[in-house]
């Protein structure tokens, strides 16, 4: 590649993934203006392949909550949330589009359309009291859709296993259920081809994803797992199952490789790798970051990637000549996923420690979320009993700033790098003993 093309490929992800989220927000906006209803859904089990079948706008409200966090707003909308009556100790996410909705969809990034249809699984327990205010405000139809867990502390069971197709069996009964559900508040068909075109660009889209995560475990590491990672995530969501997610991952992945093959990394001096535990700290999403990298430290890996893209970084395919009994096994799989790496992530933990060659880990429990959080601690102690590795474990928030102290984090990641200065100098030492 010459000179003038290296520099067209370097940083071109970033930059897509904005321009593809304004263009995203743009859509929405158009179709509230026209009065269009969307279908609104969660980042575990969106199942934004069917969705696209039906032509519904997808609006996903987690990503347009913490888009109010980073955008340092998101107390105004948590504020009149609880003065409407919602509790300070609940989600963030929650709160903040109770607001949302509130304002007739209004975000800082545009509007959103109402509602016409909620689909959510049991991934999170908070989805299903949240689709239950948007029944109560607009009266619309909401959907569960119950993916069995696994049985035994990650122990995931795949196809072929009887246990599994027993309950692959039951997420395609109730996707079958879904699609009439769906043909109606569309007025839509369902049309079966345009479900196989849709998820062959998952296909493409959930292999670059794979591979763009393995190849961070090139030295010097080529992203950023919090920060460039939370923009390939969105892509990753957003566009599911649509062309130019498929188009975007595929540039993504050659960036990627180039990267690794220049040894051109995200920091210019990578002293210490890094995994993250957990959601990251949106009210101050950059100084977050910087409180590591000023330090020399990068995140290489981290759970979020794994439980907020719905188990897609497992580069799962499906099978385009059984589209609906393939959905389903995919749902399955990748929820499942997402689960294990929300509440069994020692062994996901350990993989990384060894596949990425990680010097550490960071865990972020936050006030927001305790489905994410509630756990960590044990968590923690159980990869330390499996492994000596340093770790820190902070508290902050995904969204509410009043709980987000720089200076109190800024003095447990200074001491936690000065941990791992020492732990280094010692090794050293005895390698020259």
């Amino acid at each position: 590649m010459t000179q003038a093309g290296a520099k067209d490929i370097v940083g071109r992800g970033n930059d897509a993934g904005a321009r593809l989220f304004r263009e995203w927000f743009g859509d929405l906006a158009a179709a509230a203006d026209a009065g269009r209803p969307a279908a609104y859904v969660f980042v575990m089990g969106s199942l934004g392949e069917l969705m696209r079948t039906f032509d519904l706008p997808v609006v996903f409200p987690e990503i347009n909550s913490l888009q109010t966090a980073v955008r340092r707003v998101a107390h105004e909308y948590l504020n009149e949330a609880e003065d409407y009556g919602y509790s300070p100790d609940i989600c963030g996410y929650v709160k903040a589009d109770v607001a949302t909705q509130l304002r007739g969809g209004a975000l800082p990034m545009g509007r959103i359309p109402k509602p016409a249809v909620a689909v959510y699984t049991n991934a999170c327990n908070t989805y299903i009291k949240w689709a239950e205010i948007w029944e109560r405000m607009y009266r619309i139809p909401v959907f569960t859709l119950d993916v069995p867990g696994t049985r035994a502390a990650g122990g995931q069971t795949w196809p072929g296993d009887p246990d599994f197709e027993n309950d692959r069996r039951y997420v395609e009964a109730q996707i079958r259920e879904l699609i009439p559900i769906l043909e109606r508040v569309s007025g839509v068909a369902f049309d079966v081809d345009r479900l196989r075109e849709a998820m062959a660009f998952a296909n493409e889209l959930g292999r670059g994803w794979k591979r763009v995560l393995a190849l961070n475990a090139s030295r010097p590491s080529v992203f950023n797992a919090l920060t460039d990672g939370t923009i390939y995530l969105g892509v990753a969501n957003g566009f599911r199952g649509a062309a130019e997610g498929a188009a975007y991952f595929t540039d993504l992945v050659e960036e990627m490789a180039y990267k690794s093959e220049h040894g051109i990394g995200t920091l210019t001096d990578e002293r210490y790798r890094l995994l993250f535990v957990g959601v990251p700290c949106y009210p101050i999403f950059r100084r977050f970051s910087e409180l590591f990298t000023e330090l020399g430290g990068t995140f290489v890996g981290s759970t979020y990637l794994h439980f907020a893209s719905g188990g897609a970084n497992l580069g799962f395919e499906y099978d385009l000549a059984r589209p609906i009994h393939s959905l389903a096994e995919g749902v399955l799989i990748g929820v499942r996923d997402a689960m294990d790496n929300m509440f069994h992530q020692t062994d996901v933990l350990l993989r990384m420690l060894d596949d990425l060659g990680a010097d550490g880990v960071v865990y972020h429990p936050i006030k927001s979320c305790r489905t994410v959080s509630t756990g960590l601690a044990d968590s923690r102690r159980a990869l330390l009993a499996a492994r000596d590795v340093p770790s820190l474990f902070i508290e902050s928030d995904m969204m509410d700033r009043r709980v987000v102290s720089e200076a109190q984090l800024k003095n447990r990641v200074d001491a936690f790098f000065e941990g791992l200065a020492s732990r280094r100098a010692q090794a050293a030492s005895r390698r020259q003993a």
